[in-house]
C-alpha cells in the first residue's frame, strides 16, 4: 500500500519560488508515489492577524497555485483546513496532553513572539498542537518539511506516542521527509535567512506571478559574495543559493553550472538565471491565469468531503478511547 503523506501551506503573504521549489514541486512528484492530503492551512494563518478580504483571496490564489503547479485532484486530496472541523476538535483533545514546556521551547514561537511578552496570542503558542492534529487525523506516515519544521514533527511524534501509551494504539507515529537540495531557498537580499512570504521587501523574493521584467530586476539586484568565482560553497551562501535555484529550475547539475560559468562574471550568470526562471515559470503562469475560481472552489469542497470521511472516524475513535460519550 502507498504511504500516507500530509502537508500544507498557510494562505498568507506572497507565494514565491521558495514555496514552489522547496514544497509544492516536491508534492507534485510525491502524488504519484504516495497517498496525499495537501491542505491550505488557513487556521494556522490567523495566529497572526489577517485582513479578512486578503485571507479569502490568498486562500483561493494558493489553491490555484497548487493546481497550476501540477497537483491533480485525481491523485491527491486538496482542501481547506477549516472546511474539516475535526482539525480543531482533535487539536483540543491533543492539547489536553500537550505540556506548556514543550510549546514554550518551540523555536518558531520564540522567533514570532519576539518582544511582545504577554501580548502574544494564545493561537501562536498552541498552533504546534493544531499542526499535530492536522497530521495525526489522516494516519500520516510521512510529512514533507524543511529543517525549520522538524521540531514540530518531533512534538507530533511525542503526542502520538503519549496518546498510544495512555489509551491504546490509535495514532500512526509519523516520520519527517526532509528534502536535500532546495529544501530551503534563501532570501535574495539576505542569504542567511529563508525566503519568506511575509517579507515586506518584494526584492528579497521572486513571486510565482512576477512578470519577466520584475524577475530580471530582482535577480540583477540579488546580493552576491566577495570575489568573482561562481561556486557552491559554505563560504559563498549567496552564490550557493542562486546556483540552487538555477539547478532546480533547469535540471542542470550544480557541478556542471560551476564549470559552465568558470571565468564568467556575475552579470552574465544572473542574466542566464533570470531567463531560466522566466521560462520555467511561463507554463505555470499560463495555467494559473486560466483557472476559474468557481471550479477551484468545487475541487476544494470535494477534497474536504473526502478528507472528512477519514477525519470523522479518527476523532470518533480518539473520543471513545478517552472515555468521551460519543453520539
Amino acid at each position: 500500500m502507498k504511504k500516507v503523506v500530509f502537508s500544507g501551506i498557510q494562505p498568507s503573504g506572497v507565494i514565491h519560488i521558495g514555496n514552489y521549489l522547496g514544497a509544492i514541486q516536491r508534492w507534485v512528484r510525491l502524488q504519484h508515489e504516495t497517498f496525499n492530503y495537501f491542505c491550505i492551512v488557513d487556521l494556522h494563518a490567523i495566529t497572526v492577524r489577517q485582513d479578512p478580504e486578503a485571507l479569502r483571496a490568498n486562500t483561493i490564489n494558493l489553491a490555484k497555485t497548487y493546481l497550476a503547479a501540477g497537483l491533480d485532484p485525481q491523485h491527491c486530496i486538496l482542501f481547506i483546513q477549516s472546511h474539516v472541523k475535526e482539525h480543531t476538535e482533535l487539536a483540543w483533545l491533543l492539547g489536553t496532553l500537550t505540556y506548556m514546556g514543550e510549546l514554550s521551547r518551540m523555536t518558531q514561537f520564540k522567533d514570532k513572539s519576539g518582544t511582545k511578552g504577554e501580548n502574544v496570542g494564545v493561537g501562536l503558542f498552541t498552533y504546534p498542537t493544531l499542526m499535530a492534529a492536522d497530521i495525526l487525523l489522516y494516519h500520516t506516515q510521512l510529512v514533507p518539511v524543511g529543517e525549520d519544521q522538524k521540531q514540530h514533527i518531533e512534538l507530533t511524534r511525542d503526542l502520538a506516542i503519549r496518546f498510544n501509551n495512555a489509551f491504546g494504539e490509535t495514532f500512526v507515529v509519523p516520520e519527517p521527509l526532509i528534502g536535500q537540495v532546495g529544501a530551503r531557498i534563501m532570501s535574495l537580499g539576505d542569504p542567511t535567512r529563508k525566503m519568506s512570504k511575509s517579507d515586506p521587501r518584494p526584492a528579497h523574493y521572486i513571486a510565482l506571478t512576477d512578470t519577466p521584467d520584475v524577475i530580471r530586476k530582482k535577480i540583477n539586484r540579488a546580493v552576491t559574495d566577495s570575489g568573482s568565482e561562481i561556486l557552491y560553497h559554505e563560504e559563498k551562501p549567496a552564490l550557493s543559493n542562486l546556483l540552487t535555484i538555477y539547478h532546480l529550475m533547469s535540471g542542470i547539475p550544480i557541478s556542471e553550472l560551476e564549470e559552465r560559468y568558470r571565468g564568467v562574471g556575475y552579470a552574465q550568470f544572473k542574466r542566464d538565471l533570470a531567463d531560466v526562471i522566466i521560462e520555467h515559470l511561463r507554463p505555470f503562469q499560463e495555467r494559473y491565469e486560466g483557472l476559474d475560481d468557481a471550479e477551484v472552489i468545487r475541487i476544494l469542497r470535494e477534497g474536504a468531503s473526502r478528507a472528512r470521511v477519514v477525519a470523522e472516524q479518527t476523532v470518533r475513535q480518539v473520543k471513545e478511547r478517552m472515555g468521551i460519550v460519543v453520539e
